[in-house]
C-alpha cells in the first residue's frame, strides 16, 4: 500500500493549506471508511447525497489515522491537526491514485466489458502470479472510488496490477483508464448490460472503447474478434498493438477440442501447445475469458507451461460459478452475482450441454437495467430454453414472469413455475426435485437470489 509523508502527498495532489508543520508525518494506506482505519491511515471523507464523511473525521483520528483530507467548502476543519485541505476530496483521491500509479514501476492491465470482467480479472491474476508479483482489484471494487483505492492499496514492489473497470454510463471508463493508464487493455465482450442508460449495444461498445483513452502509443488492446461492433472501430486504431480472441480461426487465438464438465473446461489452442489447457470453471464463455488472459500472458512473455499451471489455479470471486452440494443429493450452481441476456444465455447453454448424468433445473430471476426492451429480453431467454435438456423452469420476480411466458411456448405448463415470493419458490422447488438434479441459479445482483440458494444447501 502507499507509504508517503504528508510533505510528499502535498506534491502529488493540490493542497490549499500550509502543511509544513506536519510534513514529516507518514501515512500508510488510504480509506474512506472509518471501520477500516488502521494506525497511519490517510482518511478521505467523501460527500454523498445521504451522508458526509467529514462527520467522521474525529473518529478517524481517534482510531489512529495519521492525516485526513478536508473539502474546502465544508466548514470548521480541525485545527492544529494534520489536515490537507483540497478542492474536492473525491477528485483528490483519484489524483493521488493517478500520481502513485506513475511513481510505481508496475505494469497495468485494465479489463472492461459487459460480462466476465471479474472472472477475467481472476483468470489473468492466476496466470500472471506464476511469474510476477501481482496486485488485483478486490471483489467488485471497479468504479470511480474503488479503482483509486485499489491502486493505492498496491504494494510499491508490485510488478503487474490487474484492474477491473466497471461503468453504468458514458464517460466512466474514460475517467478510470486515465487514472490507471493501463499498458494493456482487455475488452471481454459487448452485451446488453446498461442498455437502460446507454440505449443501444453500439453505444455500449463506444463506452467500453473509452478504455483506449488511457493506453499509451503501441499499448496492447485485446478484444473479441467476432464482435462486429468492435472490429470496424478498432481496425482504424493504428497506434495500438491489437490481438483478438474468439471461437473461430480468423482470430489470433481460438480453442479446439473443447470438453466441458462440472469441474471445468479443457481445450487446445492451435499453434500454442499440443497439450490441453485446463480451466477449473465450466463453460465456453469462460474459455473465451481464458483466451484473453492467454493473449495477455504471451505478450508479457510468460511461458506456455506457466500459463497452463496458472489456469489450473484459478479461483473465482463469490457467487460466480460456485458449485455446492444441495439438499436431497442435488448439485447447485450459484451464478447469481449478476445477469444480462448474454451472460444468462451463456450459462444456460453450458448447463444444458454439461455431460452430467443429472436432470437440469433452472431458477432464473430478473435481469435489471435493460431499458425499454426488458420484457422482450426476458421472454427471449424463456423461448430459447430447450425442453429436451431442461426438466423444470422456475422464475422469480416481476420480470421473471416473462421468462416463464417464453418458456411455456415449448414447455408443458406443469414444468414452468413463476414466483414473486421467495418462500413459495423454495417450497415448490423442494417439493419438485427428486435428488438427481443439477440446479442453476441466475439473476441480477439486486434480486438477491442467493437467499434462495442458501435454503437449498446441505
Amino acid at each position: 500500500m502507499i507509504k508517503r509523508t504528508i510533505g510528499q502527498l502535498a506534491t502529488m495532489i493540490k493542497v490549499e493549506n500550509d502543511v509544513t508543520p506536519f510534513q514529516e508525518i507518514g501515512i500508510k494506506g488510504v480509506s474512506f471508511d472509518t471501520r477500516q482505519i488502521m494506525p497511519g491511515t490517510l482518511f478521505v471523507p467523501l460527500k454523498g447525497e445521504a451522508n458526509d464523511g467529514h462527520k467522521y473525521v474525529d473518529a478517524a483520528f481517534a482510531k489512529g489515522a495519521s492525516a485526513v483530507l478536508w473539502q474546502k467548502d465544508v466548514p470548521n476543519p480541525p485545527v492544529n491537526m494534520p489536515v490537507l485541505i483540497v478542492e474536492d476530496t473525491l477528485r483528490s483521491l483519484q489524483d493521488l491514485a493517478h500520481s502513485y500509479r506513475k511513481q510505481t514501476s508496475a505494469k497495468v492491465i485494465g479489463i472492461t466489458g459487459s460480462n466476465g470482467k471479474t472472472t477475467t480479472k481472476d483468470i489473468v491474476a492466476a496466470v500472471f502470479s506464476h511469474d510476477f508479483k501481482v496486485h488485483k482489484t478486490d471483489g467488485n471494487f471497479n468504479n470511480h472510488i474503488g479503482l483509486p483505492l485499489t491502486i493505492l492499496a498496491m504494494d510499491e514492489t508490485t510488478e503487474v496490477a490487474i484492474l477491473e473497470m466497471g461503468m453504468s454510463g458514458k464517460g466512466e471508463i474514460s475517467l478510470l483508464t486515465k487514472i490507471a493508464q493501463p499498458d494493456a487493455a482487455i475488452i471481454t465482450n459487448i452485451g446488453e448490460a446498461h442498455l437502460q442508460d446507454l440505449g443501444s449495444r453500439e453505444a455500449i461498445a463506444n463506452a467500453k472503447l473509452e478504455i483506449i483513452e488511457g493506453l499509451p502509443k503501441n499499448g496492447l488492446l485485446i478484444y473479441p474478434g467476432n464482435e462486429p461492433l468492435l472490429i470496424k472501430k478498432i481496425s482504424s486504431l493504428k497506434q495500438f498493438h491489437t490481438c483478438t480472441f474468439g471461437e473461430t480461426r480468423e482470430n489470433d487465438i481460438y480453442p479446439e477440442e473443447i470438453n466441458i464438465e462440472e469441474n471445468g473446461s479443457s481445450f487446445i489452442v492451435p499453434g500454442l501447445s499440443d497439450e490441453p489447457f485446463f480451466l477449473p470453471i465450466a463453460g465456453t464463455h469462460n474459455i473465451m475469458n481464458a483466451l484473453a488472459a492467454i493473449l495477455a500472458a504471451k505478450e508479457f512473455l510468460i511461458p506456455t507451461n506457466s500459463i497452463q499451471e496458472g489456469l489450473k489455479s484459478v479461483k473465482l470471486s463469490n457467487m460466480r460459478m460456485e458449485w455446492h452440494d444441495g439438499i436431497k443429493g442435488t448439485r447447485i450452481l450459484n451464478d447469481a452475482y449478476n445477469a444480462s441476456p448474454t451472460a444468462m444465455r451463456a450459462v444456460i447453454s453450458m448447463v444444458e450441454n454439461l455431460a452430467e448424468n443429472r436432470e437440469k433445473v433452472v431458477v432464473l430471476g430478473d435481469m435489471l437495467e435493460l431499458g425499454e426492451k426488458e420484457e422482450e429480453f426476458h421472454k427471449q431467454i424463456g423461448e430459447n430454453l430447450d425442453p429436451n435438456k431442461i426438466k423444470y423452469v422456475f422464475t422469480y420476480g416481476p420480470l421473471g414472469k416473462y421468462i416463464a411466458a417464453g418458456a411455456k411456448i415449448r414447455f408443458p405448463e406443469n414444468r414452468v413455475y413463476e414466483f414473486e415470493d421467495k418462500g413459495e419458490l423454495i417450497d415448490t422447488l423442494i417439493e419438485k426435485i427428486e435428488g438427481n438434479e443439477l440446479i442453476l441459479f441466475k439473476a441480477s445482483r439486486g434480486v438477491k437470489l442467493e437467499e434462495t440458494v442458501n435454503s437449498m444447501l446441505v
